[in-house]
């Protein structure tokens, strides 16, 4: 039987990109999963062919930045699977640019959406995970938040920011049995970051030991392992999955 069988999984921002990769390894280990985008058609094709390939997913669209619209997703998961097992935060924005040139704009939607979002929808689960006196959250956070980033310092704060809530979290729901990890990608190759000039890709690879860039898969098996009864001893913790590029 697999690792996470009968497990009801909702990835935010599973729609595409890293988080599709997330409930795509979680589906694969037995997880019902519900994806989560944004944009209605983009959850609803992802989750059709989730189905297709013999998974068990249902589309869920609303913006993790409103209260109202997390509390009715989440209403929803309970009242479709009466439970919930697995939160991953992973949704988020970038609005990369020079501090000193950077609109409030931009800092504001990206403080909201990767940092207040994981809040409201953490606040939402964690009352139906304490009654179950079970649960997992792992917040998808990035070396940024650690080791800061020139032209990301909104980015980088709201990251930093998760870790913080990742670490206090836990320590409020560990007698609850709930751990709450946070996984730290660094480079990652995906759509976006392969339209990077080659003078950025070289110079993210010259920090990374293993001298390759790391694969959306990378860092949906740590999630997965997070997500595990194998990681059940293990709460507040930030997983780096980035070649060894912050040490």
């Amino acid at each position: 039987m697999s690792q996470l069988q009968d497990k009801i999984a909702w990835v935010t921002g599973s729609g595409r990109g890293i988080g599709r990769s997330i409930a795509e390894y979680l589906a694969v280990q037995g997880a019902t999963l519900i994806i989560h985008d944004i944009l209605e058609d983009v959850a609803r094709e992802t989750a059709e062919e989730f189905r297709k390939n013999g998974w068990k997913a249902t589309a869920i669209a609303s913006d993790v930045s409103k209260s109202d619209e997390v509390d009715s997703t989440v209403a929803r998961i309970i009242a479709e699977h009466e439970r919930i097992d697995i939160l991953v935060n992973n949704a988020g924005v970038t609005r990369d640019g020079l501090l000193m040139r950077m609109k409030e704009a931009d800092w504001d939607l990206v403080l909201t959406v990767n940092l207040k979002g994981a809040f409201l929808t953490t606040k939402a689960v964690i009352r139906h995970m304490m009654k179950q006196r079970s649960g997992r959250i792992i917040n998808i956070a990035s070396v940024v938040g650690v080791m800061g980033n020139a032209g990301q310092a909104n980015y980088s704060a709201s990251k930093a920011g998760l870790i913080g809530l990742t670490k206090s979290t836990a320590k409020e729901l560990g007698a609850r049995g709930i751990t709450v990890n946070a996984v730290a990608p660094g480079y990652i190759e995906t759509e976006m970051t392969k339209t990077l000039p080659d003078a950025a890709k070289d110079a993210f690879l010259q920090l990374t030991p293993l001298g390759r860039p790391g694969t959306p898969e990378d860092v949906a098996k740590a999630v997965a392992w997070l997500a595990s009864d194998q990681a059940d001893f293990i709460t507040g913790q930030v997983i780096h999955v980035d070649g060894g590029m912050v040490m």
